[in-house]
Parts: C-alpha cells; structure tokens; sequence
C-alpha cells in the first residue's frame, strides 16, 4: 500500500507534534508513505492554500489516505478522495465538535479515535483504536533516582487548569514543575505568587525533555477538564510515574501502581499503527 499522510507538523523537536515522527517511521514498516504538510502548501489565503492541496493530491500517486488531527484537508479534497477512490481514515481525539468536523466525517471512510471520549459523534464509522504511546521510548528509567516534586503537563490554556495543580502543591508545601506554554502563563505565575506556591514553568520541552521530568517526578498532577484521555496520562504510566487525577472518567486507570504494561497492551504506538492500516485495506 502507498499511503499518503496528511499532517501538520513534521518535527521530531515540536513540542505538541513532536511524537508524530516516530508515528511516521511505524507506517514506513508497514507500506510507502508520503507525507504533505501545511508548511509544503507555501504561504497565501486559504483559497490558494486549498487549491495548492488539490493539486498535490491530483498529482501524487497512493492508495489511501491518512488525516491525522485536522478535518480540514478532508473538507478540501474529501471529495476529490471518494471521486478517485481512494480509501480515507481520519485520526481525530479532541473532545470538541464542530461543523468542519462534521463534514469531514462525512466524506471519510473511517474515524479513529483514542477512547470513547476522543470523539463525540456517533456513527457507524467511529473506531476506538487507542491512544498510539511510544512504549519503547516512554519507558521507566531504574537507574534514576525519583525527587519529591509533583509535574503538571499541558498547554497553559484555561481548560488544562493548571490552577488547580498549584493551589493542591501550595496547600502540600511541595515544589511543582509545569511543562507548557500558552496564552495563560502570566496569570498562573501571578497565582503561584500570590500563594507563595514552590512552581517552576519549563516551558515548552521536546519529547526527550520531558521524558526526562517523566522518569525523575514523584507524581503526574492531571487537572485537565477536557473530558477525554489526555495522551501525558499514559505517557507518565508508560515511565513508570503515578498519576493523580481530578477526572473521575480516568478511574479505571492503574493510575497509583503505574504499570507501564497497561500503556503497552493498549495504547501502544506498535499496535495502534496496524489497526489503521486494517481499517484501509
């Protein structure tokens, strides 16, 4: 099989897309793969943008096509896809829903989600396939030494409520370390000084950054109200680091022991990879 990804982001060091590279390398053990980012369409308005894309997708040859995180490449050349035949799966987790991802639905073949929260329409063409974790690099770490501080990881954005992660660590007296960057970060430091809070902004670290915080944490602090399955969840059970969570939907995890084989039966990437390809054969 020939596929042809569409992505946004094609940088190991990203540090909200950086772990897409290594799900390119798993499909590369599995067909040929090209791959369009956005940056590849230039610069220009949308209308030049769009037009760009259709012509890519004219000009190259695939079997299939794979959208990963971005219902808008369907709502450009969905149509153009199922005139050619050609077999569509969209990779959407997010728990919001708008009228582009509506129609991107429509036009896809299949939707692939993470859990039962990654995606919020219902439909015969939903599959719940797994988060897709990296369980040969998220991996604990024996040799080191965990430290008594509490990790907070995510976009500093209102929903992720980092907040909550700093007024818990000031009431425990015990330091915090936040990993993100975000339109919320001045108010959170105005708040970690006004408590007199022990918090630490990292700002935005690449994948083998925060692998790092991961392994060396005493716990992972999850404030987030999203309402799905946050991917650092399993990161951090993947390293070995106990999670402690405001989500009662996150209940069923084995969030105090940290099984790291828990991620690997059923997030891992080495699974989640041959469960898209068979939804496009």
């Amino acid at each position: 099989m020939k596929l042809l990804i569409c992505t946004q982001v094609v940088d190991r060091n990203d540090p909200i897309l950086g772990f897409f590279v290594r799900w390119i390398e798993e499909f590369q053990k599995h067909c040929e793969v090209e791959v369009i980012s956005l940056k590849t369409l230039g610069s220009g308005g949308r209308i030049v943008r769009a037009w760009r894309l259709l012509h890519l997708t004219m000009r190259l040859e695939y079997d299939a096509v794979f959208v990963h995180m971005n219902p808008e490449y369907l709502l450009v050349a969905g149509w153009l896809w199922r005139l050619r035949g050609k077999k569509t799966a969209l990779w959407y987790a997010h728990g919001s829903v708008n009228f582009k991802l509506r129609i991107a639905t429509a036009f896809a073949r299949v939707v692939l989600t993470s859990t039962a929260g990654g995606f919020r329409l219902n439909g015969k063409k939903v599959r719940i396939v797994g988060q897709g974790i990296d369980t040969e690099f998220f991996s604990p770490d024996p040799n080191i030494v965990r430290g008594n501080w509490v990790l907070s990881v995510g976009r500093l954005m209102r929903v992720k409520r980092h907040d909550l992660a700093i007024r818990a660590v000031a009431l425990e007296d015990r330091e915090l370390r936040i990993v993100g960057e975000g339109p919320e970060r001045k108010a959170l430091e105005s708040l970690a000084q006004d408590l007199r809070a022990r918090v630490y902004f990292l700002g935005a670290l690449t994948q083998m950054q925060l692998r790092e915080e991961y392994r060396k944490a005493k716990y992972l602090i999850h404030t987030s109200e999203t309402g799905s399955l946050d991917k650092v969840v399993l990161e951090a059970l993947a390293c070995g680091l106990p999670v402690k969570t405001t989500d009662k939907n996150l209940a069923h995890l084995p969030l105090d022991a940290a099984d790291p084989t828990y991620v690997r039966r059923h997030h891992s990437l080495k699974n989640l990879i041959p469960a898209i390809l068979k939804t496009l054969v």
